[in-house]
């Protein structure tokens, strides 16, 4: 049976309700708190795995609602321990080893690293890093090379199908599917009143603009994101102060601003 839900709140992980230094939401209690009173749902949409996405759901107590996991190209239904079983992340892998050595050298996925490394680069301690390498559906990485190199590294994924989206940190290869391709889809089971959706990057964008109402959390890391068409009406804002606190506040004030109490 479909949960009913008057309110979906699609939210981004890293650097939106988690904070990119502490790897907490601690920050964003009030605004969550509020959604839990309002018995509104918050889908997380993340780049992360299911395996790391399934702890956090918990902690939040969300598991009745599914979750976006690696930058859209998988879905963790409620409930469940695990996203379905997929190729795709061997497909990839195969196609990064297939590749020109002078455009491969340039990406290092975290395929290529070791868990130690990957804990120096990312700042997560042992066992998350181990859940963020049990990846079913996308490979994200770091470019070190030129942007030249980089156009003919992305044609040459595109040709066997490959697409890639940029995250606040990482460059993400999947086969296509987007957060807001998975955004839709839950959008269309669970038909709820108002939809909001919180992201910081460039791969949220899709997913801020087709929501009801977009929220863009300052990314103090990056550039700003360029302005969207829907931001003159008023129907996406940008935070001024950047993870949980501005995700904590904006969510407050709009929930304040519809009245939707």
């Amino acid at each position: 049976m479909v949960k009913e839900c008057f309110l979906l709140v699609f939210s981004d992980l890293d650097g939106t309700l988690i904070d990119h230094e502490t790897y907490t939401w601690d920050d964003a209690q009030e605004a969550l708190a509020r959604l839990r009173d309002m018995d509104a749902g918050l889908v997380l949409a993340s780049s992360k795995t299911a395996s790391e996405v399934v702890a956090i759901r918990t902690a939040l107590a969300q598991e009745a609602w599914p979750a976006i996991v690696e930058n859209g190209a998988g879905l963790l239904p409620p409930f469940a321990a695990d996203a379905p079983a997929s190729s795709e992340y061997e497909r990839i892998r195969l196609v990064l080893s297939d590749m020109p050595a002078d455009l491969r050298q340039h990406f290092r996925g975290f395929g290529d690293l070791g868990t130690a490394e990957l804990c120096q680069i990312t700042g997560l301690d042992t066992v998350a890093a181990q859940r963020a390498q049990q990846r079913s559906f996308s490979e994200p990485g770091l470019w070190f090379g030129s942007k030249d190199a980089k156009i003919r590294f992305l044609a040459t994924l595109r040709e066997q199908g490959i697409s890639a989206q940029q995250g606040g940190r990482f460059l993400t290869l999947s086969f296509g599917r987007n957060k807001a391709d998975q955004m839709r889809d839950i959008i269309g089971t669970y038909q709820p009143r108002y939809t909001v959706a919180l992201g910081d990057a460039p791969n949220d964008i899709a997913m801020l603009e087709h929501a009801d109402f977009g929220i863009i959390v300052t990314n103090p890391h990056g550039p700003p994101l360029p302005r969207l068409i829907r931001e003159d009406q008023g129907r996406v804002t940008r935070t001024q102060v950047a993870g949980p606190v501005g995700w904590n506040r904006a969510l407050l004030d709009l929930i304040d601003r519809l009245d939707l109490n």
